[in-house]
């Protein structure tokens, strides 16, 4: 989050404040935001007038809180049908999950993390973290680690500089150095895996969309449990799954993808 002195100014305050209203996963109230906030209380109630005057942000008189407005919503859907990779994938990835039989999920790194924009979900679906338009952890997601290897050096430096290292489970790469050695074993052999680093009992394998010129566009991963599969039986699928993202990356090329942040 920025500070008063933001690099970007107003709009770059206004967006943090949307950012906190966002985190929040609920509405919320002004005394909450005001405790995480690093804004003065006028400075932060002007923020949440102008944004709720713009439409941004959407307050509840009855209950005084503030949650997420209708014209973000148009501007998401609109986002998510220009820059996102969901709607020129979704037939790709229906097919992959027809075919495996497991869950789909279409990824895109967003400030060096993991931004989910689509899933299929399996026959037999399986109740987990990543639902399209939440945010996830790079360093410990197959999809998250399979773009990271692809990106370049500066980008992943980056990127890396961003992770928390939160260790989820005894699986989970907590330092710098165990993931770049990671990344460059996923560099090798082209796909990625969640070995339950995430979270308990979900595995996966992932690989990367990558334009002709060697571009990270996004990764996808086909993703199911220790309980009813194995990295084995996921890693059978690699050529199936490469496969997919190819169809994705010429698709995208076609239509001229913008670059990502």
């Amino acid at each position: 989050m920025g500070s008063d002195g933001h690099s970007d100014g107003t709009v770059g305050k206004a967006l943090d404040v949307l950012d906190m209203v966002a985190g929040h996963g609920r509405p919320v109230r002004f005394s909450d935001l005001l405790d995480r906030s690093p804004y003065p209380k006028a400075t932060l109630y002007r923020f949440l007038q102008t944004l709720t005057n713009q439409g941004m942000l959407a307050y509840d008189a009855d209950l005084g809180t503030y949650a997420l407005g209708v014209r973000l919503v148009r501007l998401a859907h609109a986002a998510w049908a220009q820059s996102s990779l969901a709607p020129i994938a979704r037939p790709f990835i229906s097919d992959l999950a027809t075919l495996t039989g497991e869950t789909v999920h279409l990824a895109q790194m967003d400030q060096g993390q993991v931004l989910y924009v689509d899933k299929r979900n399996a026959a037999r679906p399986v109740e987990m973290f990543s639902q399209a338009g939440k945010v996830g952890p790079a360093y410990c997601t197959g999809v998250g680690k399979a773009m990271l290897a692809f990106m370049s050096e500066a980008e992943v430096d980056s990127a890396i500089a961003r992770q928390s290292f939160h260790r989820f489970g005894h699986q989970t790469l907590d330092t710098p150095e165990k993931l770049r050695a990671e990344l460059a074993a996923i560099r090798v052999r082209g796909h990625a895996f969640d070995r339950e680093e995430h979270e308990p009992g979900i595995i996966c394998c992932a690989a990367p969309i990558l334009a002709r010129n060697g571009r990270v566009l996004g990764a996808l991963s086909v993703t199911s449990t220790t309980a009813r599969s194995s990295l084995a039986a996921l890693e059978a699928e690699a050529d199936r799954i490469k496969a997919c993202a190819a169809q994705i990356a010429s698709a995208a090329e076609s239509w001229r993808f913008p670059e990502q942040g």
